[in-house]
Order: structure tokens, then C-alpha cells, then sequence
């Protein structure tokens, strides 16, 4: 596993992380905690030193769970969390005694008395825009509550917004070969301003596995049942935006470009890695098979310029146009 640093003055990190969102248990089919103790304990024999994790998932429950397994592990992992959309602040009530509060317990949960990394969580345009949250998550990093500040978020817009933010140590983003919007202007910009970029739904929400069907279900409590058309938040965060039936076609046809020796899997995390700007790619996992087979991508070969060419071909001629929602 090769590593990175996330932004100018932050600290290292594996280039392959884990998104626990999963082992909080609040979609899918759940998992319990012997099994998110196993995908946390693989994470770690597989090189894998950050977990990006928020406040939501589970209602605390993730954040528990990794608070409980830095208590027996011997392994140096730094821990981003999120801060956002909670029902007590979002969209509209955010104040710093709320944050202080989700700060506070959240130090708890993890079990640290400083976290390493608070992220904004998909907040509001406006929210962001007023800037008052950027000044209170800066008094927070002084008083030594946590440690660096950076912002998820849904928009290229969004993204530049916060690049304004002195301070700001990284953006969390939706990025991988189905959403590629950011890599004319947002991420040249972030890597001018010394800004890391983490990478969120690698795998477009498990289509670019190229394992679905059009015929594949979901649970009903799976986002990818409940959000498929953005019903519940934001599109993107669901298939990349895409709608699904289209998504598994696009996904069908990217397996005739993808090379022998590799995965479809393998592709999309290299893909994104190969862009210099990003600092890690946090996959979710509901087993420890899977981190096997994220980790992976941090051994290969860079893609080469040909496949990377006809992949920005792919996405421009046939995805971007079926793309939905904030982008």
C-alpha cells in the first residue's frame, strides 16, 4: 500500500482508505459488529490507515465501532468524520454550539481527545457562501478540539466556495470514471491551494463492479432502492447520478475497453488514483473479501495513456449527458 499526504502540512495516509458508512448498519442489510470488527481488522492488514466515517452514520453507531477497535488495535490510523446533516442542525440551524456538541461527542465515540479530520457534510450553498462555520471550525482547531478542517461536498461550485476558506485542509468529493466534471477546474485548483482531495463513491455505488444486471434488487432500506432518482437527497450520491438501467448499459459496454489483466474494479480505482491531485479514495466494504480487492489498486501499474484517453472519450461522447442532480 502506497501512501500520500492529505494537503500542504497534513499528516500521511494510505491511498486507499475505507468509507464506513457501511458498518454503520443504518442501510443495507446491516452488519453486526463481529462482522465490522473483521472489515475494520482487514482494512488494516491490507495497509489501509485512513477511515473516513460522520456523525449520521448509524446515529453514531460507525463512529463507535471505530472507537472501540483503536482500542485494540496497535495500528496508526487517522480518522476523518463529518459534521452536517444532522436533524438537529440541517438545513437551516446551523450554530457553533451545535457543532461544539457533534464535535464533543464524536470525540467520545472515536475514544480521541482531538479528532484528526472534521469534514462539513454536504451542507447548503448558502451555509457555505456566509462563512461563519469556516471561523468556528478555525476556533476549534485553536483551542486543539481537532486537529484540520476540509468539507465534503456535491458541486464543482460547492468545491470552489470553499477553496476560499484559509485553513481549509481538504474536500471530499464524488469522483470516478462516470463523473469526471471535476477534472478541468476543481482539482487543479484545489492542488494549487495545497488542498487534498478524498474520493468518495469510487465505484459509482457498486455499478462500475460491472457486476449488476438490469434485473439486479436492492433492499429496501438500501439507498440504492430508496435514492435511485434522488427521492430522499441529493442524485448523486446514488449511481453517480445515473439512472440505473442506463448506468448497467454504460457499465456493460466500459468491460470491452477494459484491459484483459485487470478488473473492471481494478480500472476505476486506478483511474482515479492516477490523477495526482487525489490523496485517497475511500470504497465502502460489507466484507473483509472486499478491501482485499480495494487494496489492490495501490499496487498496480498506472493505466496507460491510450486507456485513459479512450476512457475521457467514454465519458464525454456517452456518460455526461445522462447525468443527474448537482454536479
Amino acid at each position: 500500500m502506497k501512501n500520500r499526504i492529505l494537503g500542504n502540512k497534513g499528516f500521511e495516509i494510505s491511498e486507499v482508505g475505507l468509507g464506513c458508512w457501511q458498518i454503520g448498519g443504518n442501510w443495507g442489510k446491516g452488519i453486526q459488529e463481529n462482522k465490522a470488527f473483521e472489515i475494520l481488522e482487514e482494512a488494516v492488514a491490507s495497509g489501509i490507515t485512513f477511515f473516513d466515517t460522520a456523525d449520521v452514520y448509524g446515529d453514531g453507531r460507525s463512529e463507535k465501532l471505530i472507537g472501540d477497535f483503536l482500542k485494540r488495535t496497535k495500528a496508526n490510523i487517522r480518522i476523518a468524520t463529518k459534521f452536517g446533516r444532522g436533524a438537529n442542525v440541517f438545513p437551516n440551524s446551523y450554530t457553533e454550539q451545535a457543532l461544539r456538541e457533534s464535535v464533543d461527542s464524536s470525540r467520545k465515540r472515536l475514544n480521541v481527545e482531538c479528532l484528526d479530520l472534521v469534514q462539513l457534510h454536504c451542507i447548503p450553498t448558502q451555509e457555505l457562501k456566509n462563512g461563519h462555520i469556516f471561523n468556528w471550525l478555525r476556533t476549534l482547531k485553536d483551542e486543539g478540539k481537532i486537529l484540520h478542517f476540509g468539507a465534503s461536498v456535491e458541486s464543482v461550485e460547492q468545491g470552489l466556495i470553499c477553496l476560499r476558506q484559509e485553513g481549509l485542509q481538504s474536500l471530499q468529493v464524488i469522483y470516478n470514471i462516470f463523473r469526471q466534471k471535476l477534472t478541468q477546474k476543481l482539482l487543479p485548483q484545489a492542488a494549487d491551494k495545497g488542498v487534498g482531495i478524498i474520493v468518495r463513491l469510487p465505484l459509482a455505488s457498486g455499478l462500475l463492479t460491472g457486476k449488476f444486471s438490469s434485473g439486479t434488487t436492492f433492499s429496501e432500506n438500501d439507498h440504492r432502492n430508496f435514492n435511485k432518482d434522488g427521492e430522499i437527497f441529493n442524485v448523486g450520491e446514488t449511481f453517480a447520478g445515473l439512472p440505473f438501467n442506463k448506468g448497467v448499459q454504460l457499465a456493460n459496454e466500459l468491460k470491452t475497453i477494459c484491459p484483459s489483466e485487470i478488473s473492471m474494479v481494478e480500472m476505476a480505482l486506478r483511474w482515479i488514483l492516477d490523477h495526482k491531485e487525489v490523496t485517497t479514495i475511500i470504497p465502502g466494504a460489507s466484507s473483509p473479501n472486499h478491501i482485499k480487492d480495494n487494496a489492490k489498486a495501490s499496487e498496480l501499474a498506472p493505466l496507460s495513456k491510450k486507456l485513459m484517453n479512450d476512457l475521457d472519450t467514454f465519458y464525454k461522447e456517452k456518460v455526461h449527458v445522462h447525468i443527474r442532480g448537482v454536479y
